[in-house]
């Protein structure tokens, strides 16, 4: 609050009493100061809960009220992203839509391809089973993404993670 703002809220005898010099106004100065770092962070309050533009020490935090409690090795941009997508996560958990979803906003890639026909022995489909495929340029995030899809993939469903290498120019 303002000094003048303070002074309003005083009783009568205290506002007459209040002139130029006056150990009041000087008291009201003091109390405007101490409040003005308060106030400065109040206005900006709203900042604090947008990831975009939270500062970089709160992001962790806002991912864990939004349950993203994960190592995010792809950089503090890709877990505002993140935490910004979270009710689109929450909402697709536990579907292949979201675990793309999920690898996507996480890495910043869309090039991850979900297989759910996994052949197993005799050609046959194995059941309960998924195959991620991912760009061998992301294979020292593969801790990360293999965690993300533990989170995200139903709890009977096994997995494997295999880094794919970019096609060949001229390769046929």
């Amino acid at each position: 609050m303002r000094s003048a703002e303070i002074l309003r809220l005083l009783p009568g005898v205290f506002q007459r009493t209040a002139r130029e010099g006056s150990p009041l106004l000087a008291l009201l100065g003091v109390m405007d100061v101490l409040h003005a770092p308060s106030e400065a962070t109040l206005e900006e309050l709203d900042a604090l809960f947008d990831p975009r533009r939270a500062p970089d020490r709160f992001v962790p935090f806002l991912a864990r009220w939004v349950d993203l409690e994960l190592p995010v090795t792809t950089g503090l941009g890709r877990l505002r992203e993140l935490v910004a997508a979270g009710v689109e996560l929450s909402r697709w958990r536990g579907t292949a839509r979201g675990l793309l979803l999920f690898l996507s906003t996480a890495t910043g890639r869309k090039d991850f391809e979900l297989d759910e026909r996994v052949p197993g022995p005799g050609g046959r489909p194995r059941p309960f089973h998924i195959r991620v495929r991912a760009s061998a340029e992301l294979a020292p995030h593969r801790p990360m993404l293999e965690r993300i899809i533990e989170l995200e993939k139903p709890a009977y469903v096994t997995y494997e993670l295999q880094f794919m290498q970019p096609p060949q120019p001229g390769a046929s």
